[in-house]
């Protein structure tokens, strides 16, 4: 395929694969809880994985074999059946993803007792182990997998294939040991009930007063749960309308006779933690959009690049964004083990900085990316019109790629993680799964913006005889032109980010002197009481 349609491709898969999770939540949450989930979306996964094999591996289902650095032009592309077998391929995976990504890490969490010490310590170092193998995960398939399919054949594709069936053996083979929760319902349709139930209760006036019992709403929590109660706040006043109790709302035992008139506080209060990160969640998309073009039009530099290393290895073009990577896997216990603690007594916050400023530098840091992502390009693309030969290739390494992808795996570390811990400390227990999933849908989001950029880039740019930013031959376009479009869109939702995360009031507590006050408060009200 011609770069455009590649990254097109691309582009509608991950926004697919991303949003997916959104279902997989809502159907491990409400019908078939996360271990069973997670068993059947492994062997979807499979399926996926097996059939980009085959594509590989039979010749019928895949174009003929072109030299795209030499003949660009003179490529065949797929027939419509081999198109059509590659998007079942994508989609056997987006399913799995959808099953897999959302239940894996709270599934995880599950193993753990949270109301005990041990069982906290725990739950850190599984989310430290959970990141530490995901990254080095990525770094063998960029480096290894890629090489095999590049040096080799595209068959290589087996060796997942293999690692995916031996992992998802004891996957249906469960032990005794695994703690299974059953599914308990999701929260998608409390939500709903909210909205609804405020909406039909607008012109209800709210009372005055801190005092909530007997007004609104608050049934004692189900036996067994182990959910934390959440008490009721004045944080988007018009969602309690939704848990003010009217005539006819409560029977005689005490339940609710129709909730979609009548909420629960605690149902309000989930609700209202969804929209209050809304803003917080959309000003990711651009960010990832940054990142998005690590897979694209980055690997397409590194094809018009030198990419030798010594007199006998040449670099594959699509293992260039493990510098990412390594940059994370070094960052990373450098500031959890240096900068925070240091930081930690400064600023007397327990992450040495806050969630969100931890996020805005991620995004600080993608725009830095792309500038100089641009400027590299403008520097390539000219000496490849001055020196390159019959294949096009620019007479320069392929290492003045690795500032850019540096600066984007500090965004990634900033940004990302920053992103993954705020809403996991933002959401109640029940929405973990919901949280996991939001986080997926700002990476699709930004797969969806992406694929607008490009093809409104494509289609806008160049005409009277000249070739378009993101024409086929990367030497003849301008791709450094996308990148400063994507610097500047990213400038303006950093001054966004900045405005919204101004009012935005943390639900967990993050500064060590406000853990010890709330600590001394609640002593004085036990006090009081007794």
């Amino acid at each position: 395929m011609d770069q455009v349609l590649a990254s097109n491709v691309l582009n509608i898969w991950s926004g697919v694969s991303n949003f997916g999770p959104l279902i997989g939540a809502f159907i491990s949450d409400s019908y078939l809880g996360r271990f069973r989930t997670i068993a059947y979306a492994t062997f979807v996964s499979f399926t996926g994985m097996l059939t980009m094999t085959l594509i590989a591996w039979i010749p019928e289902l895949h174009p003929p074999t072109c030299n795209v650095n030499v003949q660009p032009h003179q490529c065949i592309g797929p027939t419509t059946s081999q198109f059509g077998v590659l998007a079942m391929a994508l989609g056997f995976l987006s399913i799995g993803t959808a099953g897999i990504r959302p239940c894996s890490l709270p599934f995880g969490v599950d193993q753990f007792d949270a109301t005990t010490d041990e069982g906290r310590r725990g739950i850190n170092s599984f989310f430290n182990w959970y990141y530490t193998s995901f990254t080095v995960v990525l770094i063998i398939a960029l480096t290894l997998v890629v090489y095999i399919q590049d040096s080799v054949s595209w068959v290589g594709i087996w060796h997942p294939d293999s690692a995916h069936v031996r992992r998802d053996r004891p996957v249906f083979h469960r032990d005794e040991i695994v703690r299974v929760r059953n599914a308990e319902g999701s929260v998608f349709g409390g939500i709903l009930h909210v909205i609804v139930a405020s909406y039909k209760k607008r012109k209800v006036e709210l009372p005055v007063g801190d005092d909530v019992e007997g007004v609104y709403y608050d049934p004692v929590p189900m036996k067994g749960t182990i959910v934390k109660k959440l008490h009721l706040t004045n944080q988007l006043r018009f969602f309690n309308k939704a848990a003010l109790i009217m005539d006819g709302e409560i029977q005689s035992d005490g339940s609710n006779s129709n909730p979609w008139r009548l909420c629960s506080i605690q149902q309000v209060e989930e609700t209202k933690c969804l929209f209050k990160i809304i803003p917080i969640w959309a000003s990711g998309i651009i960010c990832f959009t940054a990142m998005a073009q690590q897979g694209t039009f980055t690997v397409s530099q590194a094809s018009k690049m030198d990419r030798h290393l010594g007199p006998h290895f040449k670099i594959p073009a699509g293992s260039l964004s493990v510098i990412s990577m390594i940059t994370i896997g070094i960052w990373l216990p450098f500031y959890d083990r240096v900068l925070v603690p240091s930081l930690r007594k400064v600023t007397k916050v327990e992450g040495g900085i806050t969630l969100l400023q931890r996020m805005g530098i991620g995004m600080v840091f993608s725009i830095m990316s792309m500038i100089v992502a641009g400027l590299v390009e403008r520097m390539r693309r000219a000496s490849a019109l001055l020196h390159a030969g019959p294949d096009g290739i620019a007479p320069i390494t392929v290492f003045w790629l690795a500032p850019q992808l540096m600066l984007m795996g500090f965004a990634e570390a900033f940004n990302i993680i920053g992103q993954i811990e705020f809403y996991n400390k933002e959401f109640p227990e029940n929405m973990s799964s919901l949280a996991n999933s939001l986080f997926s849908c700002t990476m699709a989001g930004a797969s969806y913006l992406s694929a607008v950029l490009v093809n409104v880039v494509h289609k806008t740019t160049g005409g009277h005889g000249r070739p378009d930013w993101l024409t086929k031959d990367i030497n003849e376009g301008k791709v450094e032109n996308l990148y400063f479009v994507i610097a500047g869109l990213g400038v303006l939702n950093l001054g966004y980010f900045l405005w919204v995360a101004r009012g935005y009031q943390y639900k967990s507590k993050f500064r060590i002197d406000d853990e010890i006050n709330h600590g001394f408060i609640d002593v004085e009200l036990n006090v009081v009481k007794k």
